[in-house]
This record gives C-alpha cells, structure tokens and sequence, in this order.
C-alpha cells in the first residue's frame, strides 16, 4: 500500500486571525506612500525590508512564545533601524547610502532568525532548522505567486470581457497587499504543514548541484581559453559576485538536505566538487576586486564587495573542510551543518557594518 497523503492542517482560529490581520497591516504600511504623500522610491529603497521581516518576526514570537525581554530587544532595535535608514540624507548617487539600504534586509533577515532561534545564539540544530526554513518558504512563495499571477491574469481579463478596466486597481491594491501577504502565508503554511514542500527541496538540490557544477567547470575552461577576467567593468564584476552568491546558496541548501537522503556518499562527493569549483571561481572573483582596487582606489562599492567575498570565501572553506572530511568518514554530515550554522552570524555583523556605518565612513558619498 502507498503512503497515506496527509491532508492540509490549517491551523487554528487564532493562528489564521493572526496572519490575515499581519497581512492587513503590512499592505496598509506598503499603501503610505500614496496616504501621506511620501516619494515612493524613497520609502521603497528604505523601508521594503520592514514589509516583511518584523511581520515573520511577530509571528514566531507569538507563536513560539518568546521571551518579553528577547521581542522588546527586537523590536527596539527594529524601531532603531527604521529611523536610522529614514532620517539618511536623500542622495540617490551616494554609493555608501544604497549599499546601506541593500544590506538593511540582511540585517532585519538575522533579527527575523533571532526570534526562530528563541534568541540562544548557542543553539547550532535551531540554526540549520532556521536555514530549512528560507528553503521551505522561498519554495512555497513561488508557488504563491505563480498561482496569484495566475488568477490575476484570469481576474483582469475576465472584467475586460464586460469593458471594465481594473488593471489600476487591482494593481495598487490587490497586488500591493497579495505582494506582502505572500511571506506570512507561506511561512503559515509550511510551519503547519511541513510535508508540503519537504520532497521539493530535495529535488530542487539533487537536480541542480550538478548541473551548476558543469557549468562551472565550463565557465573555468572558457575562462582559461580566453584569458579574459571580469575587472573590466564594475556593474559585471557585481553580476560575477552574485552569481557566487547564489552558488553559495545551492550549497548551502543541498547540504541542510543531503542529511536526508540515503544516497550519502554520492550526494557528498559532488558537493565535494561545487565547494573546490566555487572556491576557484571566488578566488578570481577576489583578484579581479583587488585588480580593481589598484586601478581605480577604494569606493564603497569595491569594499563592500570584498568584504562580502572575503566571507564567502572563508564560509566555503570551512565547508570543504568538512565536506572533505565527511567523504573520508572523519565526520558526519551534522558537522558540515553545523559549520554552515556556525557561520551565519558573521553575515549579520558584516551587513550591520555596511548599514549603519559605510554612510558615516564615506560620508554620505
């Protein structure tokens, strides 16, 4: 007989007051530009983050019961960060001022995974659980989103069929309020129903990991053959970098999942070989960043991109460190969770430095 399929718990009243109401709120806060007649890219740049983030916050401390003491620190420094990034000089060619307004989610980011871990920095297993998490929710969000473009499209047409347009409508409201309602009722969902979406992460890992590591090998040999490096241009070196970014990501994820699978061995290996191949395409991706340097001097910009690469580089070290010893049965695969984990709070205070003092530093340039 087949697995019996689980159906969808939804929770309990309570609980789906709490996201709708969330949900409510975050779009009338995403609606001020248009009720106080704030410039919306001002209040776009600055403020996206505090869309999303402090609202999941809220959620888990309510529903994981956190601590008074460990909510008021949160949201104190929630309150902090929002009038620290409001009250920055309107500039929109300073480099220093969006660097911060780039690295401010990052931040809220760790606050959101503060609360998860109920506030015990100590807690490795709350850490991995809370990177499975972003996998989970990213996941079921685009499934959301897909099936909301969906019914939009059909919602849309079908009031054009009776020659009644609401494309601005639906546009400023429905989408702007279904846009902030997406994170609360994934995370809703995969944290009343974690079957859901737990065979999908698998899949996504197991799929993908080789086929970005061919391609990074591909890259390499093409790179060789042609002997052209990116420190030509700074929009293509920044490209470069979040490409590695996102291959650190596919590592990341695999690995939180790797544990699961039975096939152990095999699934290791070619981690294996995305961390030795990531490792050389970082360190390209540092020359041509140094190369830069020396050419042009320092900026914002080309420090904030060392910086982020410098910790990325010593994060995949640690991992193929670990990788290297689970293949030859040194450890097992929890150690290289634990190194993933262990890792993350470095992240948090690099993108604390660049949001609240690269404006200082440069002076507002």
């Amino acid at each position: 007989m087949g697995k019996e399929v689980k159906e969808i718990i939804w929770g309990n009243k309570n609980e789906i007051i709490f996201i709708i109401s969330a949900s409510l709120i975050a779009g009338i806060f995403a609606k001020l530009p248009v009720l106080t007649g704030i410039n919306d890219e001002f209040f776009y740049t600055r403020n996206i983050g505090f869309l999303v983030f402090p609202f999941l916050a809220a959620y888990f401390a309510w529903k994981k019961h956190i601590s008074p003491t460990k909510v008021i620190i949160s949201l104190g420094t929630i309150l902090l960060l929002v009038t620290y990034i409001n009250l920055l000089p309107v500039n929109n060619s300073s480099d220093s001022i969006i660097l911060s307004c780039i690295h401010l989610p990052i931040l809220l980011w760790g606050i959101l995974g503060y609360i998860f871990i109920g506030g015990d920095f100590s807690d490795l297993r709350e850490r991995t659980h809370f990177l499975r998490y972003n996998g989970d929710l990213l996941v079921m969000s685009g499934l959301i989103v897909i099936s909301g473009g969906l019914f939009s499209a059909i919602t849309i047409n079908l009031f054009l069929l009776i020659e009644l347009d609401i494309v601005k409508f639906y546009t400023e409201y429905i989408t702007i309020f279904g846009a902030v309602a997406v994170p609360m009722v994934s995370t809703y969902l995969v944290q009343n129903n974690p079957q859901l979406v737990s065979r999908i992460s698998p899949l996504i890992a197991r799929i993908f990991t080789p086929i970005v590591s061919l391609m990074l090998f591909m890259f390499l040999v093409a790179v060789i053959i042609k002997g052209k490096y990116p420190t030509n241009d700074r929009n293509s070196l920044m490209i470069f970098n979040g490409l590695l970014v996102g291959v650190m990501a596919l590592i990341l994820f695999s690995i939180t999942e790797v544990s699961k699978d039975s096939n152990r061995k095999a699934n290791t290996i070619i981690l294996l070989c995305l961390s030795a191949l990531t490792i050389i395409i970082n360190c390209i991706a540092l020359v041509s960043i140094v190369v830069r340097i020396n050419e042009y001097g320092m900026s914002p910009n080309r420090i904030a991109v060392l910086g982020a690469n410098i910790l990325i580089m010593m994060h995949i070290l640690l991992v193929f460190k670990r990788l290297l010893d689970t293949a030859w049965s040194k450890s097992n695969i929890q150690e290289v969770e634990n190194g993933i984990a262990s890792f993350l709070p470095y992240y948090i205070i690099w993108a604390a430095f660049v949001t609240l003092f690269f404006p200082v530093i440069f002076e507002f340039k």
